[in-house]
């Protein structure tokens, strides 16, 4: 790369241009920050789309195949998504005034446990409570409406992630050689850095979304079968509860378990913790069977990630918010290469970057058919 390009030349030797491109920067992220989780939403969709364009672009030319696309996305995902999420919404309210009614009955769960030489005075914990469980669901219900935002919102930020996505899929390899052009950065950082990103990706949308929506459906239809009521909102708590190491489905399956105990149905309730015993550990062999032989992101990093992702991008921080800091940690690891040259002890070996921070994050994923194609080409 030319000296034009390094930073400091950039700086010193051409500071209108530097300033002119760090103002047209800053009024573009004004622009984007009121639909920015929209945007980003439509940039993962992207990625996971992106296999689908390159084979329908052996057919047909790449603005049909984007369309093509984007159509089928709309009616396969985001409709019926919004349609979920709607369900799931006057589910969870349904439960908030059920609770403050007092229909759950938890004498026959004190009872049972009575039985078994645990003395709790259940009912007078309940009543004392019930209100304040109430009003956490409904709150977590608002809140989460609060990160989709209301109809009309949420309908011009739909249509702004199927036009990213649209442009994206057509466009999107031009675009990324272009950001590539722009940044004062050596191409073979960028290269570290784009390989980092794209396994860091892969391990966040397939290693732990992928896992959780296959439990959360896995669930949701053992909670139908034993005739549990707020099924839709049951499998959407399960997803979200999934995604977070150390919780996972049984944050959903055992309270329900407890909850048909307490109406009379000892049964279906020993039944859902089998199943959802068997849901929980499938984790063991799901993950593998998605990503490969590899362990998931560092736990902190998902944690933070997802709460603070929420926080700062809305919804779909669930998927950006570990990538953000696992490429952070990407990007600070070249930084630190570039200028001490050898690493610390435990650090990754130098030339490392982008393979070492998948391994460790779980994002080596195997070769799947459109990357063979993509060589072949």
């Amino acid at each position: 790369m030319s000296d034009t390009a390094r930073p400091t030349n950039w700086i010193v030797d051409k500071p209108g241009l530097t300033a002119l491109g760090l103002v047209s920067a800053l009024l573009a992220l004004f622009v984007l920050v009121p639909y920015l989780q929209f945007v980003l939403f439509g940039v993962v969709l992207a990625y996971i789309l992106f296999p689908v364009q390159r084979r329908l672009e052996r057919y047909v030319r790449p603005t049909i195949a984007a369309g093509a696309v984007v159509v089928g996305t709309l009616l396969a995902v985001l409709l019926p998504l919004v349609y979920v999420l709607t369900i799931a919404v006057r589910q969870s309210l349904d439960v908030a005034r059920s609770l403050r009614r007092g229909d759950l009955n938890v004498a026959e769960i004190e009872a049972l446990l009575e039985a078994n030489g645990v003395a709790v005075d259940l009912a007078a914990l309940y009543e004392a409570n019930q209100d304040r469980i109430a009003t956490a669901v409904q709150e977590v219900t608002m809140s989460v409406m609060g990160f989709v935002g209301n109809l009309p919102g949420l309908f011009i930020g739909l249509t702004v992630t199927l036009f990213i996505l649209f442009a994206l899929l057509r466009d999107g390899e031009r675009l990324v050689a272009w950001v590539q052009w722009v940044l004062p950065v050596d191409d073979e950082v960028l290269a570290d850095l784009r390989g980092g990103l794209d396994e860091l990706m892969w391990a966040s949308v397939v290693g732990n979304v992928a896992v959780a929506a296959v439990q959360a459906v896995m669930l949701g239809v053992g909670l139908a079968v034993a005739g549990v009521p707020a099924v839709v909102f049951l499998t959407v708590a399960t997803f979200v509860l999934t995604l977070l190491p150390l919780v996972g489905a049984f944050g959903v399956w055992l309270p329900v378990a407890g909850y048909l105990v307490a109406v009379g149905r000892p049964t279906a309730g020993a039944a859902v913790v089998v199943y959802g015993l068997l849901v929980t550990f499938s984790d063991t062999y799901l993950r593998p069977a998605l990503i490969g032989q590899t362990e998931a992101f560092n736990a902190a990093t998902v944690v933070v990630g997802i709460f603070g992702g929420l926080v700062a991008f809305g919804a779909v921080g669930l998927f950006i918010g570990p990538v953000v800091l696992g490429g952070s940690k990407l990007a600070l690891d070249c930084f630190a290469r570039g200028h001490a040259g050898t690493p610390p002890d435990g650090a990754p070996p130098d030339g490392s970057a982008g393979e070492t921070d998948a391994t460790e994050s779980g994002a080596a994923r195997e070769p799947t058919d459109a990357d063979d194609t993509d060589a072949d080409e």
